[in-house]
Formats: C-alpha cells, structure tokens, sequence
C-alpha cells in the first residue's frame, strides 16, 4: 500500500533542492502542490494522497512519478513492461462533461506511470497514452469534476462500449458516444440530469477511448 508520509519525505527532498536555506515542512509541500495545508494535514492523516496534483508536480519539476511512488529508477523503466506506461500529460486540456473545451495542443509533458496509480483500467493493448483533466458534472458517478482521465488514441471504434473523448466544433468532449439510425452522433452522459446531443458525424471525430483515471480528491 502507498505511504502517504513516505511520499511528503520524497517531495521534501525534491523541494529542498530549489529551497534557499532553512528545513522543508508539511506546508511548504502543501504549497509546491496547490493545495489548501488544512486539508492536506487531512490528507496526510487518512492517507489519501493527491494523485492529480502530484502528478502535474512531477511533470513540472521533471520527476520520474514511479520513483515517488514505487522507488522505480529511470533505469528499472529502460526494459517496459505491460505494467508501465508513456503518458503524454496535457496539464492544461480539459475535455469537457458538460460543454465545449480546448483542443489538445503541444504544450504537454511525457511521463512514465505504473498501472498501479491508474484507476479502472481497462481494455489496455497500448501503453502509450496521454492524459488530460475532466471539466464538468455530467458523466458523474463515473468521472468526477477535475479527475485526471488516460486515452488510449488507438480505440476509436465507438460501437464497443465506453467511454470516448470527442473533439468537435465546440471543443472536446467526453462522453458515451452511439450511432443513431439516421446516422447522427449521440452524446451521452452518466449524469441523467444532463440529455443526450446528437451532432452530424462530419462535425465530430473521436480522439480515443478513457481507458482509466485518478478521481480527484
């Protein structure tokens, strides 16, 4: 099981490094990550840990995320394996549950994960995926606002179930996605507060297939 304590040692260290005198605390770390030192303390005493936002800390600081979490040197990764994956992290794409977001750009940071950090995988034959960020209630229980969803860019078929992210005129979307008999495009949410959208299928592709992700905390 991850160590939440043993991960705040790790990025005392990495922080100790572009700290100018004086030891590193608990809420120097809270800061590096953006999150609130009262609910980090929370964080830290249930052992939750912020998988998101240490994630766009690693890929900031240039970081191997599997030597954070699994003590796994840059060299143990040399040799992949099935268990690890290239992601390409778009920390400032968000696709949207609700309506239109960006489109991915170039601006993105490579990292190597172990699929121990990845939630609900499924359906993986690629290990090279790329990562963005969830905008929206609309495909709540199953994604939540602001988690962290991996895409596999090689699933596109869309009449195997799932869920896909779409790019189309009015941005990114991220969605159940069918075929209607009249050949539109459906949209469809988990969130049964928010109805299907049906789009003409030469105004949308399909980027890839959500194949797993870190709920944010």
């Amino acid at each position: 099981m991850l160590n939440m304590k043993e991960i705040i040692e790790k990025l005392k260290d990495v922080i100790s490094e572009t700290k100018i005198g004086g030891k590193v605390f608990d809420k120097d770390v809270a800061t590096a990550l953006g999150i609130p030192q009262a609910t980090f303390a929370t964080m830290k005493k249930r052992n939750s840990i912020p998988y998101e936002e240490i994630l766009a800390f690693c890929a900031l600081k240039k970081i191997s995320a599997n030597w954070l979490f699994f003590d796994q040197t840059v060299d143990m990764l040399k040799e992949q394996t099935e268990k690890f994956f290239q992601v390409r992290y778009f920390a400032d794409i968000r696709a949207s549950a609700g309506g239109g977001a960006e489109v991915f750009d170039e601006n993105y940071e490579t990292i190597t994960i172990d699929e121990r950090i990845i939630h609900n995988m499924v359906g993986m034959g690629n290990t090279e995926l790329e990562a963005i960020h969830v905008d929206g209630e609309s495909m709540e229980p199953t994604l939540q606002d602001g988690s962290i969803v991996f895409i596999d860019r090689t699933q596109t078929d869309i009449r195997k179930n799932g869920i896909f992210v779409a790019s189309t005129t009015s941005g990114l979307f991220i969605k159940r996605i069918q075929q209607r008999a009249d050949g539109m495009i459906e949209l469809i949410s988990d969130n049964s507060m928010y109805p299907p959208q049906a789009v003409a299928p030469d105004e949308v592709s399909i980027v890839g297939k959500v194949v797993g992700n870190i709920e944010s905390l």
